[in-house]
């Protein structure tokens, strides 16, 4: 395995990866990054590296990108997944870290802090300013996930109430924080402060701007130790100069770093620059966390905090992870043998295994299917972008428990129309000793194992054709 660790992480993770055997490690830097991941297995970065369309052109054989962080702006995921490369982060690494961060800047704002300092350092014993205190204060958080839920335990801590606007948090996980769950206009006009927590997409980019400005209560505070896209920049710098703002305190900006933002200079923002994560334990968690989950996915296949494929806790993938195996194996199967392409496929659960993961099962059914027929790289990453491209449809069922095995995948490979005789069914289950096994093929049951070369042929009822064709052979 060669692994590329292109951006500075902890030597602990670059120790967990060295430690493999037969692993080769390479630290490079982007001059030498195009040629040294031609044959790489995995890529290692943090926010320096970029990982474009144009950078997985050299990437012949990559597999994993891991992000040493959140935030995954910098990697193209569309041409990643259309490539089938697996794309995870560390979103639990630097939460601590960001959280204490945004909560350093709501108080060096609300307190003036840099403005005393500054005239301390003038010789100024300046005492004509007054803060304010936060005790009985509403902060509002825009995304209630990781460092949001850290940031509403420390403003409960100085006695602060918190709203949350979340789409994605039940109001039972909200209760737990002592966090009230509210829409978005509500938190914007009921606000004293406004904290950024959520991730940059169409619905969030610009979502600080002079519209929802316009509906925040007068003297409002905004701290983004998120992402600067978050905020248009000169819709902010506008609401503070006309007062209607009182100040903002911002780590991250548009641009990085920034060269024409308007905000920076204004006397009530404060500015840091993104460095919420950059403590040294933030950096080691970091750095080992993204180095164990390039290693279980390498050696084992375990996905951990998958950016391009929908999540699963560690006990979900742990309860479907057997089935993978057999549902790709039974995809090439029916493939195979189905006579003409598929245009459809209907996969078939029964038992447990119909109640967790059924996403990833049905991409690695699609993965077995068009690996049968295709020449490109398939697998659960990019499986149905490629199958929606070639017009292969999937229908799904459940159904009640045959045979009496606990849990049964049936795959069958269909024509456009429905009802005509042409098609291929097999069904198959995995044995108590993780080995997958094919039951039934178009309705006969049978039981065998589901590796190597296998031969289907039919034949008429006649005696002696079986020991021929065992003569051929």
């Amino acid at each position: 395995m060669k692994v590329i660790v292109a951006d500075k992480i902890s030597d602990r993770g670059v120790q967990l990866l060295k430690e493999q055997p037969g692993w080769n490690v390479v630290m490079t830097a982007n001059d030498s990054l195009k040629a040294e991941i031609a044959d790489a297995d995995a890529l290692i970065v943090r926010s320096a590296t970029r990982v474009t369309a144009e950078l997985l052109d050299c990437a012949k054989q990559l597999r994993a990108v891991g992000r040493a962080g959140v935030g995954v702006d910098n990697i193209d995921l569309d041409e990643a997944t259309k490539r089938g490369v697996l794309v995870m982060s560390t979103p639990g690494g630097s939460s601590v870290s960001v959280a204490e961060h945004t909560f350093a800047l709501l108080l060096a704002l609300v307190r003036q802090l840099p403005k005393f300092d500054a005239a301390m350092r003038e010789g100024r014993w300046e005492k004509s300013s007054s803060g304010a205190e936060v005790r009985g204060k509403t902060l509002g958080l825009v995304g209630l996930g990781r460092i949001g839920s850290e940031v509403a335990s420390r403003a409960e801590a100085f006695d602060m109430r918190v709203v949350a606007y979340d789409p994605f948090i039940s109001e039972a996980a909200a209760r737990e924080l002592s966090v009230e769950l509210v829409p978005l206009d509500q938190l914007l006009a009921e606000c004293d402060f406004i904290s950024l927590h959520t991730a940059v997409s169409p619905q969030t980019r610009d979502m600080i701007n002079a519209l929802s400005i316009a509906k925040m209560k007068k003297g409002v505070r905004i701290i983004n130790a998120a992402r600067g896209e978050l905020i248009n920049e000169a819709d902010l710098a506008a609401a503070i100069k006309g007062g209607h703002v009182a100040g903002a305190a911002l780590d991250v900006f548009a641009e990085e770093p920034p060269k024409n933002c308007p905000l920076i200079g204004l006397p009530n923002v404060i500015t840091t620059p993104h460095v919420a994560g950059s403590t040294a334990e933030a950096q080691e968690e970091l750095g080992t966390q993204v180095a164990l989950q390039i290693r279980d996915y390498l050696v084992e296949g375990v996905i951990r905090n998958a950016v391009n494929l929908p999540a699963l806790s560690p006990d979900q993938y742990r309860r479907v992870r057997p089935y993978l195996e057999l549902a790709e194996r039974l995809g090439s199967l029916v493939s195979q043998a189905a006579g003409v392409r598929p245009a459809r496929i209907r996969i078939r659960y029964a038992g447990e295994v119909a109640e967790v993961g059924t996403h990833l099962l049905r991409s690695a059914v699609l993965a077995g299917v068009l690996n049968a027929v295709l020449d490109q790289k398939v697998n659960v990453v990019n499986a149905p972008a490629v199958a929606a491209a070639r017009g292969l449809t999937v229908e799904e069922q459940t159904r009640r428990r045959e045979h009496g095995f606990p849990n049964t995948l049936e795959v069958s490979a269909l024509p456009e129309k429905t009802g005509t005789a042409a098609g291929f069914t097999a069904e198959g289950t995995v044995l108590h000793d993780g080995s997958p096994r094919v039951l039934q093929i178009e309705g006969i049951p049978l039981e065998a194992q589901l590796e190597g070369t296998i031969l289907y042929l039919r034949n008429r009822d006649e005696p002696g054709v079986i020991g021929q064709i065992g003569t051929t052979l």
